[in-house]
């Protein structure tokens, strides 16, 4: 990948997937080694369909805006708009916020410690490699517009800011 000032991309390390994909897979095998369960059997078997649900339907409001804004999901090409709608309204990374709520899904749904431990490092590589990348990105790109976008909706969650 490149760096945000070599080409119209963030230049994030790597497609953020593959973060969570590996964390989840480095748990999935100490799990299988090394069991540990954090949740009653019962519990993890709703919890765990549940959250990828709720992913599930946050990850495709999230493409079916992008692609309404006719704007790439993939961080490595350029950014044509600045959305705003959607679950944009409420979160500014929906997309990744649906691949930390598969990631924990998957995690209580087969009942395992060891995603969880390893979830804090995929959050940090995501914040460091992947979106103050493309914070800086978007607010080189779209100036006072990012800023107040920025201002107003959460990184992960949240409502609008109220302003007095």
């Amino acid at each position: 990948m490149t760096t945000p000032s070599s080409r119209d991309t963030a230049g994030v390390v790597a497609p953020p997937p593959l973060f969570y994909v590996i964390a989840l897979a480095l748990g999935l095998v100490a799990q299988h080694f090394y069991p540990q369960r954090v949740l009653p059997s019962p519990v993890g078997l709703v919890v765990g369909p549940f959250l990828i649900a709720i992913a599930l339907i946050n990850f495709v409001g999230a493409l079916l805006t992008l692609r309404r804004a006719q704007t790439s999901p993939k961080p490595w090409r350029p950014t044509t708009a600045l959305v705003i709608s959607g679950p944009y309204r409420w979160t500014r990374n929906p997309i990744y916020l649906a691949f930390t709520l598969v990631y924990l899904g998957v995690t209580a749904w087969v009942n395992t410690l060891w995603p969880l431990i390893l979830l804090p490092l995929v959050l940090f590589v995501m914040h460091r490699g992947v979106i103050l990348r493309e914070e800086a990105y978007l607010e080189q790109k779209f100036g006072d517009e990012y800023r107040r976008y920025k201002n107003d909706v959460c990184r992960w969650f949240g409502w609008r800011h109220v302003r007095g």
